[in-house]
């Protein structure tokens, strides 16, 4: 992430409300926010999350804070570009999201160039999966079912 700026307009946005109790916060399991600085990998990600039963809702890196202002999707996917930092200015707003909650909602997925775990890449904690490029249906959706399910039953984890 980038020191000199790491609080993005969703972080101010939520610091803005009073805090909200589990009730008013409520996550649309259905909807997948794809997140990434290439249209064709949002797609690719996108045909995934449909494969799944979901519906993807496709953004920019720039745009995205937006749309976390005004939805708490059931995951996010993360395209982190060759450098793994392509979507770092989202990451304290899902934080904020996430603490706002009480759990660890929305669930995040990193796609990578890089194989490994978020702390063997030395990741920010609010990545809870990373999935290695290249994107495959085979490597993706099976990530996306899991987190999808373990946040309609907490249970089955």
């Amino acid at each position: 992430m980038c020191p000199v700026n790491r609080e993005n307009e969703t972080a101010r946005h939520l610091n803005l409300v009073s805090p909200k109790t589990d009730k008013e916060i409520s996550a649309e399991l259905s909807q997948v926010l794809v997140v990434g600085k290439s249209p064709i990998n949002r797609v690719v990600v996108s045909k995934i999350v449909e494969r799944s039963g979901l519906k993807p809702i496709s953004e920019s890196p720039e745009t995205a804070a937006k749309t976390l202002r005004s939805l708490i999707p059931g995951a996010v996917v993360l395209d982190g570009g060759p450098d793994n930092r392509d979507c770092d200015g989202l990451l304290s707003g899902i934080e904020a999201l996430r603490r706002a909650s009480g759990r660890s909602r929305p669930p995040v997925i990193l796609l990578s160039t890089k194989n490994g775990t978020p702390e063997s890449l030395g990741l920010s904690s609010v990545v809870d999966v990373v999935v290695a490029k290249p994107i495959t249906t085979e490597r993706l959706q099976p990530v996306i079912d899991r987190l999808i399910e373990l946040g309609r039953n907490p249970e089955v984890g």
